[in-house]
């Protein structure tokens, strides 16, 4: 049986922020084939036609494959670890060892993916005979040797532990060409944003259209318990080998406790504003949103009918995969 493992990066070591991220998920073939299956009846009935990417959320006319997506995956009860590196420290342990950045990026994309296929690999079963890597494309992985390398690593573990497991193939895909992959990016990024509390910048509506979305996705069913189970985030922050396991649920109480207070502040604006005859463009308007925040707005009209929030856009996920 084959085991497959998909690995993304978020902010690069070199890149002007205070931290850099690395994700991964494990999940045996036959399950994984499952799930892009699924996925792609999401991307047919919802009719999305480029890929999940987080950064490039910025229109909620896309919630529906969004919260799908994460929905129909976070009940998959797959594990997503998420390697969390200090860039200050980093940078520091560089200038003091006397090299270059692309020397130490070279460092970073060898240990720290092995820190996290580790924790992957650890609980397989006998049944597993081969494992392949999956990294999101890169020009200079190839230029660093990154997938050997990681092949050579991942075995010299395998056979120095007495694991019953062997990497066959560590390679590159376009993340265009797979799901996985875009799957790794969505819930990196909401883990990205809440750690750095992008939600507080309220003045742009892009932060409050990637907010919402959160939202709605951990407010539907028992997301947040599952949410909270099955990221596992590790922080780097140079202290020898010592790894700190961070407590997602700070994060998202912070989060949580923000947006319940920003939504009852906006619906109090709408009941005070909205009158009998108003369009909901009428509404919009008033409200001051942009056309990109209309399912927004719709959320909180059927909130304020009594209806759940994500009522109009969940129907058909419900309708679609009956459970």
């Amino acid at each position: 049986m084959k085991y497959n493992i998909f690995f993304d990066e978020s902010n690069k070591l070199d890149a002007e922020k205070k931290y850099s991220y690395y994700g991964a998920f494990g999940v045996e073939q036959s399950l994984c084939d499952s799930i892009v299956m699924d996925i792609n009846k999401i991307l047919r009935i919802t009719g999305k036609k480029s890929e999940y990417h987080f950064t490039e959320y910025k229109n909620d006319k896309d919630i529906a494959p969004y919260i799908y997506c994460l929905h129909h995956f976070i009940k998959t009860n797959l594990q997503i670890n998420i390697f969390v590196v200090d860039n200050a420290i980093a940078f520091d342990f560089a200038r003091n060892a006397d090299i270059t950045v692309t020397e130490l990026r070279n460092l970073f994309y060898v240990k720290i993916p092995e820190r996290l296929f580790y924790g992957l690999t650890r609980g397989l079963s006998n049944d597993y005979r081969t494992v392949e890597i999956v990294v999101d494309h890169s020009p200079e992985y190839g230029s660093m040797r990154v997938y050997s390398k990681l092949k050579q690593q991942m075995n010299a573990h395998a056979i120095y532990r007495g694991m019953k497991y062997y990497v066959n193939k560590a390679w590159y895909k376009e993340s265009h060409k797979s799901i996985p992959l875009q799957i790794v990016d969505l819930f990196m990024g909401i883990v990205v944003f809440l750690m750095e509390k992008s939600y507080l910048n309220i003045d742009d509506d892009k932060p409050i259209i990637k907010a919402d979305l959160i939202y709605r996705f951990l407010i539907e069913e028992n997301n947040i318990d599952l949410f909270q189970q099955h990221i596992n985030i590790f922080k780097w922050d140079g202290q020898k080998d010592i790894i700190h396991e961070v407590n997602i649920s700070d994060y998202l109480s912070q989060f949580m406790a923000f947006k319940t207070q920003f939504d009852i502040n906006e619906m109090t604006k709408i009941m005070r504003i909205r009158k009998p005859n108003d369009s909901t463009k009428d509404l919009r308007l008033k409200m001051g949103y942009s056309n990109n925040q209309l399912r927004m707005l719709l959320g909180y009209l059927d909130q304020l009918d009594d209806k759940g929030r994500n009522t109009f856009i969940m129907k058909n996920y419900y309708k679609s995969f009956k459970t």
